[in-house]
């Protein structure tokens, strides 16, 4: 059954889900980022401006891949939006379900890709 494209109000719904997962996930490495910059705002960095720049570059290298991967998908999610290709598959360009979006906002591949492409790769990695 072909899906029908999603309206404006839809994506716009989305685009703040997203925006809120983003958030989520750099909201803390950015409050960090803000109050170590506070803290040498004469343009000289004391031993504590550099210690505590070098803790906010840990935190953001301790965001798991798994993270990592997520904010790829969104901000990729995001440019989509921005260029009008957003919930189209980007493997066969049928339109993503409005569920399938609501559930996981950063989809790029309708329900059948997203199941042709794990059993490919399920495939490929029993062989």
């Amino acid at each position: 059954m072909k899906q029908r494209r999603i309206n404006r109000r839809d994506i716009g719904k989305l685009k703040e889900i997203l925006l809120d997962k983003r958030e989520e996930i750099v909201g803390g490495v950015k409050q960090i980022h803000a109050s170590s910059q506070e803290m040498g705002q004469d343009g000289i960095q004391d031993m504590a401006d550099e210690a505590s720049n070098l803790y906010t570059k840990q935190v953001l290298m301790s965001l798991s891949e798994n993270q990592r991967q997520v904010l790829r998908e969104i901000d990729e999610a995001l440019d989509r939006i921005t260029d009008g290709t957003y919930g189209t598959c980007d493997s066969c360009g049928d339109p993503i379900s409005l569920k399938r979006l609501q559930i996981r906002p950063f989809a790029k591949y309708c329900v059948q890709c997203q199941d042709s492409i794990e059993k490919q790769t399920i495939d490929t990695s029993i062989e």
